[in-house]
C-alpha cells in the first residue's frame, strides 16, 4: 500500500475509533441543549461550536459519525454477500441462468442509483434499517457483474479443468476453487463502494428518509441547519467536510488496494 493509502487508512480509523468511543466521553452529549448558548462560534469550550438549539456540534458530528459508518459498511458487506452469489452463479453456469441473471442486474443498473434509493425508502418507514434495505438493494448489482467477469476469465483454467476431471461438485469448485480468487477483486471493490455508500445514506438522512431525530446524522445536520449557511456556517460546513473526508478517504484506500495488488476491475 502507497504513502496515499496508508494516509487514508490512519483518517478511516481516527474517525472510527473516536465516533464509537463517543458514548464513553463524558463531554460527548449530543441531545445536551443549552439555550443561552445558541449558534455560538467555534470555541474552546465547543471546538465545532453549537447548533440552533445550544447542542454541541462536534458531539453531534461524533454520533453521527457511528450512523453512517455502521450503515455503509453494514451496505457493503450485504452488498458483496448478494453480489458474490449471483456473480458466481451467473458466471459459471452460464448460458440461460447467465443471460436470465444479467438480465436482471442490467435492469436494476439502469435506474440511478440516488432515485431508485429514494423510491425504496419511501416505501418503508424512514430509519436506519430502511437506508440499509435501499443501499443493498441498488447497490448489489456492480458487484454481481465484476465478480461475474472474474468468474468468466477463470472458469476455463486448467486447474478448474482438473477438479472437473477428479470428480468435484459444482458446489466444491465454486465454494473452494473460484469464490477464493474472486475475494481479492470483492475486497477493493467494497472498499471503493463504501465511500459512495456514505454520500447515499446523507443523502437520505438529508432528504428525511434516515435515521430519525433525536439521532444526529451528518445527512440530517445539514438538512436542518442549510438556512444558516450564512450567519452560522460551522453547522453546516462540519459535518458537510465529515462527509467529503470520510467519502474520499474511502475511495483512496480502495484505489490504493488495488494498485496494490495489480487488479484490474471489470464488469
Amino acid at each position: 500500500m502507497n504513502t496515499t493509502g496508508k494516509a487514508a487508512l490512519l483518517v478511516i480509523l481516527f474517525i472510527a475509533v473516536m465516533s464509537f468511543s463517543a458514548p464513553f466521553m463524558p463531554w460527548c452529549n449530543p441531545g445536551s441543549i443549552n439555550l443561552d448558548r445558541i449558534k455560538e462560534a467555534p470555541s474552546l469550550d465547543h471546538p465545532l461550536g453549537t447548533d440552533t438549539k445550544g447542542r454541541d456540534i462536534l458531539s453531534r458530528i461524533l454520533y453521527g459519525g457511528r450512523v453512517s459508518i455502521s450503515i455503509a459498511v453494514s451496505a457493503a458487506l450485504l452488498s458483496t454477500m448478494i453480489g458474490l452469489v449471483f456473480g458466481l452463479c451467473s458466471g459459471y453456469f452460464g448460458g440461460k441462468v447467465d443471460a436470465l441473471l444479467m438480465a436482471f442486474v442490467d435492469l436494476v443498473l439502469s435506474f440511478p442509483t440516488l432515485l431508485l434509493a429514494i423510491a425504496i425508502s419511501v416505501l418503508f418507514p424512514p430509519g436506519i434499517y430502511t437506508v440499509v434495505i435501499a443501499i443493498v438493494a441498488v447497490g448489489w448489482a456492480s458487484f454481481a457483474r465484476i465478480v461475474r467477469g472474474q468468474v468468466l476469465s477463470l472458469k476455463e483454467a486448467n486447474y478448474i479443468e482438473a477438479a472437473k476431471a477428479t470428480g468435484c461438485s459444482t458446489g466444491r469448485i465454486i465454494l473452494r476453487h473460484l469464490m477464493p480468487q474472486c475475494i481479492p477483486f470483492v475486497l477493493v471493490v467494497t472498499g471503493m463502494k463504501i465511500g459512495g455508500y456514505i454520500l447515499v445514506e446523507a443523502s437520505l438522512s438529508f432528504l428525511g428518509l434516515g435515521a430519525q431525530p433525536p439521532m444526529p446524522t451528518w445527512g440530517s445536520m445539514i438538512s436542518a441547519h442549510r438556512a444558516y449557511l450564512t450567519s452560522a456556517p460551522w453547522m453546516v460546513v462540519a459535518p458537510g467536510f465529515m462527509i467529503a473526508l470520510t467519502a474520499l478517504c474511502f475511495n483512496v484506500l480502495g484505489d490504493s488496494l488495488r494498485d496494490r495488488y495489480g487488479l484490474k476491475i471489470r464488469g
